[in-house]
């Protein structure tokens, strides 16, 4: 804040991600004092390794760098790069005066992206490691959902329209499946990151190569030592200036297929056509300012909405990786401030969204099964005609008995408004009095529902649960949302 003014917050624009949805430990992790933080660690850790292999660096200078770590005076940071257009040099001379002794070897051999994009890469491990146990808390919650609702019958919808019957359980499991999908695909992602690594100017290591007066084992063991020190398994051998941007376009690509599987769950919850299933929905939430008697899906709604936000956003890194050219070019800069932070947020509001949504749905049988008897005559028709075939009459009569009382049943439904009374229409007709004691158990809807339950039952065992049993340790952790 300017000044320390607190009108600052009132008078500028901020990041709705930040100020209104993302969790307090996500927006530290994109935060200036995280980033700037981690650049000094990135010197101190690059000082040591220089040390180690011989260059000139004294445990004196070491020790003033571990102590300044925190001490970064970002009134002045800001002022040097106003004077000197270069964020990473001001923030070398920053350090430097607060680290007298050791302001000659800050930064030694390396060159901007040395900080930066390895910075970027520690930072968006830390952020899947955020988000990969919330995602998982999630599926935990619906497995939960899907395996108390397993047995209970449902519409099925297929082009929109009623098909055969399936229960709660396994729509639920259709949702659980891409989400599962996902958590392996970011898990995939978080561990397949590689460190850029110290690699000099134009990815060459000649300046690395000159320190050491031509040592190339030297080089690659200083790569390797501040790779380890940064709690990577890997960096590149190739790079140019920076890591190549096909890392940001798989990255944000997880996320986006993320955002889609969020999207799809939260609109089958918002239309409520399928399991008539709300979110929750506090007592005290006002949903219209005229019309007091609604409770409308807002986090849901939320999710939808910041869902297409992440989507979307995977056109960045595919647009600045196409247009890398040569060993660097700067048009990623801007971009890539905006597009990764923005990412992560957006997967962790709508992550913690979804979480507190899963943990309070609730489903409506009643209202199922009125919605059932409305369609399961026409989907009983085909049985019926079996079980009179079965009792001696013609398959052919019987379906042209069917056809009439059906169109008719139809006619008071969709031009009267009334009920579907074709069960009625076939009580009343003699031809079909070898089957009328038959009628409850052909229309019993459990009887429409195939293997849903088993199929429940065996996915959530074989696939759900050893999928999330790695984050056991923080599946109780709840999420309280202010909005």
């Amino acid at each position: 804040m300017a000044g320390g003014d607190s009108r600052y917050l009132l008078d500028t624009y901020r990041s709705p991600l930040a100020s209104r949805y993302a969790s307090p430990e996500m927006c530290f992790l994109f935060s200036d004092r995280n980033k700037f933080r981690t650049w000094r660690q990135l010197w101190l850790w690059l000082a040591e390794a220089e040390q180690t292999l011989g260059l000139p660096i004294t445990d004196e200078q070491i020790q003033e760098m571990k102590s300044n770590l925190d001490n970064i005076d970002f009134k002045m940071a800001a002022e040097e790069e106003k004077k000197l257009r270069h964020d990473v040099m001001a923030h070398v001379h920053t350090f430097g005066h607060c680290c007298p002794k050791a302001a000659g070897i800050i930064h030694l051999g390396a060159t901007s992206c040395y900080v930066g994009d390895n910075t970027d890469l520690i930072i968006l491990r830390n952020a899947f490691d955020l988000l990969l146990p919330k995602l998982a808390r999630v599926i935990s919650r619906l497995a939960d959902f899907a395996k108390e609702h397993a047995n209970l019958p449902t519409l099925g919808f297929t082009h929109f329209q009623p098909a055969q019957l399936t229960t709660v359980g396994k729509r639920s499991c259709l949702w659980i499946q891409d989400l599962c999908i996902d958590l392996q695909n970011l898990t995939r992602v978080r561990d397949d990151l590689r460190f850029r690594g110290v690699k000099g100017t134009t990815g060459t290591q000649a300046s690395f190569l000159q320190l050491f007066e031509g040592d190339h084992d030297k080089v690659e063991k200083l790569d390797r030592m501040v790779t380890e020190k940064a709690g990577f398994k890997r960096a590149f051998i190739i790079t140019g200036q920076t890591y190549t941007r096909k890392v940001d376009i798989e990255v944000l690509s997880v996320l986006a297929s993320l955002g889609a599987s969020v999207h799809k769950v939260r609109a089958a919850v918002v239309g409520a056509l399928v399991t008539r299933a709300d979110s929750p929905s506090p007592v005290s939430q006002s949903c219209s300012s005229a019309m007091p008697y609604k409770r409308n899906p807002m986090r849901s709604e939320r999710c939808c909405s910041l869902a297409r936000h992440l989507m979307g956003l995977v056109m960045d890194p595919l647009q600045t990786a196409s247009v890398q050219w040569f060993e660097r070019t700067l048009d990623d800069s801007a971009n890539r401030r905006i597009c990764l932070a923005e990412a992560f947020l957006t997967a962790d509001t709508i992550l913690n969204t979804l979480q507190n949504i899963s943990e309070g749905l609730v489903v409506y049988p009643k209202v199922i099964e009125r919605r059932i008897r409305q369609e399961l005559p026409f989907m009983a028709t085909e049985n019926i005609i079996m079980a009179m075939v079965k009792a001696g009459g013609s398959r052919q009569d019987c379906h042209e008995k069917i056809r009439v009382l059906s169109q008719q049943a139809a006619a008071v439904v969709k031009q009267e408004g009334g009920d579907n009374d074709l069960i009625e229409r076939i009580q009343a007709d003699a031809y079909f009095s070898p089957i009328h004691s038959q009628l409850e158990h052909l229309l019993d809807p459990s009887s429409f529902t195939g293997r849903a339950s088993q199929q429940v039952q065996r996915f959530l065992e074989e696939e759900v649960y050893p999928l999330v049993k790695p984050y056991a340790g923080v599946m109780e952790v709840k999420v309280e949302l202010s909005l």
